[in-house]
């Protein structure tokens, strides 16, 4: 417990038996009430490394891509009763030492999301993120900056702590399953008028870290153009967006 509030982890998974050990015993001890691993049909031996270690653990039949890897993960720590939920990704990319001070930001009440930015300290490409990697993502962030008028480092991190309240107030289930739900849930918390903070999370590329490869880069490139025209469209009232739209009372 963390000032009363439930911490839960969740792992969205898909091939990361050889990390998943390491990306465990590196969170800190007595933060985490409850670690959650989804595991999206993996090939490798994923499924039996968690059992080994006694997470709780739900396995897809079939593949359901990053984003709904995320849904299943979200419905599964609020029915487990989570007030704070951390997503971190098993493949050591990300820093789990963190996830106190993400934590504690939403416990503290300060903000409803916490992002882990890798454009903080010495900065990406120190850490092994390839260049056009940092360029892309220096371009897509500007342009998003400018059309939902925040001033966040980045958009495009998957380290990410939620309050409860955050998941419910936020439609993801309208999301894309593949990896532009990080971007639309990030669009769709700025809509809600949701407090957004960040955290310095030093970039890591270790080899065994799982990467978006060129053609679904590309796709998510023009998704997260396309979501942020779609915003201030909508946000104008000139063309509404289903994801961005108020959930029914």
């Amino acid at each position: 417990m963390m000032f009363d509030k439930r911490v839960a982890v969740v792992m969205p998974a898909y091939n990361a038996a050889r990390t998943l050990e390491a990306t465990v015993a590196a969170i800190p001890a007595g933060v985490v009430d409850d670690l959650i691993l989804v595991d999206d049909a993996s090939s490798d031996e994923t499924a039996a490394v968690a059992a080994r270690m006694g997470l709780f653990s739900i396995v897809h039949p079939d593949n359901r891509g990053y984003g709904g890897n995320q849904k299943t993960c979200y419905r599964a720590a609020l029915d487990r009763g989570a007030d704070i939920v951390v997503m971190l990704h098993p493949d050591l990319q990300y820093d789990p030492r963190l996830i106190p001070a993400m934590a504690s930001l939403i416990a503290l009440g300060r903000y409803d999301v916490v992002l882990g930015t890798r454009m903080s300290g010495r900065g990406p490409l120190h850490g092994g993120m390839p260049l056009y990697k940092f360029v892309a993502n220096r371009l897509l962030t500007r342009f998003e900056n400018a059309l939902t008028g925040r001033r966040l480092s980045e958009y495009h991190t998957g380290y990410r702590a939620y309050s409860r309240e955050a998941l419910e107030a936020i439609p993801f289930e309208r999301n894309d399953d593949g990896f532009i739900f990080d971007n639309q849930f990030l669009v769709q918390a700025i809509h809600a008028g949701l407090e957004i903070g960040e955290v310095g999370c030093p970039a890591h590329y270790p080899p065994e870290a799982s990467s978006i490869q060129l053609g679904p880069a590309l796709r998510y490139g023009v998704g997260v153009l396309e979501t942020a025209v779609r915003y201030r469209l909508h946000c104008s009232g000139l063309l509404r967006a289903a994801f961005l739209e108020e959930e029914p009372q």
